[in-house]
């Protein structure tokens, strides 16, 4: 996931949860939280705790955020965010928490008596985890059109500089969907498990080698003893090694919806 990629996705959840942008620049973002965005984000429930006790005004924190620090310019005090930082997980983890999936439509600026029409989309954001005793996480923004059923890959990017709403614009209508969204659901699923053959997986061999050298080395300790009179923590050890190495797969989706576009 690129810097770009990054801040275009901070901007967007902040936008979409009505935390306003105060300063940004394609390389940090300064927002003011809401006051539900701070007990969610923030970590201090006795701030919280508090006011509830005092009835005081309260005062949500501003953040800043810094998605490219080696093109940063200017002396900006922020925290760094980047695929794997623990804010960013927690950014995700609150997508989950408030909702996986949305309807958004285009904002429609049209001349008077002339109408938009707009095109149903489901895009869908998913996570690929391959981990053994080290991970490795790659998303993929994926987007099918439900007329057509052209597949685009980074539609999350496609439509980041474009104007959302939860409503319809007045004299705009959308067209029906031909492609059912379960079913274009079960197509994009079908393109990460093409994904997922092609990659290259000599990490999962790695992993077998490192695993086989370790047990040599538990077999070197407990050499010249029979299997029957080897200690308990011997079989421990080995299992504990044995899962250790265990090589996985997994899918997630981290959000989705169905967009109704005339831009893309």
């Amino acid at each position: 996931m690129y810097p770009q990629q990054i801040h275009q996705y901070i901007r967007r959840f902040f936008k979409e949860n009505n935390c306003e942008i105060i300063r940004e620049n394609d390389h940090f973002i300064n927002v003011q939280l809401t006051v539900e965005m701070d007990k969610r984000i923030m970590n201090r429930p006795f701030y919280w705790k508090y006011l509830e006790s005092t009835g005081d005004e309260p005062n949500p924190a501003q953040l800043t955020l810094i998605t490219d620090k080696n093109r940063l310019q200017e002396a900006i005090a922020g925290e760094v965010v980047h695929y794997g930082s623990p804010r960013l997980n927690q950014l995700f983890q609150v997508t989950k928490e408030l909702g996986s999936f949305v309807q958004m439509y285009e904002r429609a600026t049209t001349q008077s008596g002339t109408q938009t029409i707009l095109t149903p989309w489901v895009g869908v954001n998913y996570k690929i985890t391959y981990s053994s005793d080290r991970t490795q996480e790659t998303l993929y923004s994926l987007g099918i059109n439900l007329m057509t059923g052209a597949i685009i890959n980074g539609f999350q990017e496609s439509i980041s500089g474009l104007n959302l709403e939860s409503s319809i614009s007045p004299n705009t209508f959308h067209l029906p969907y031909t492609i059912k969204p379960l079913r274009a659901l079960e197509r994009l699923d079908a393109v990460i498990e093409n994904q997922i053959q092609h990659d290259d997986h000599t990490w999962a061999e790695e992993a077998k080698e490192r695993l086989r050298k370790d047990l040599l080395v538990l077999e070197y300790f407990y050499r010249g003893i029979e299997d029957e009179d080897r200690p308990e923590c011997y079989e421990s050890e080995k299992k504990a090694m044995e899962e250790q190495y265990e090589t996985r797969i997994k899918v997630e989706i981290i959000n989705g919806g169905l967009f109704y576009l005339k831009s893309i």
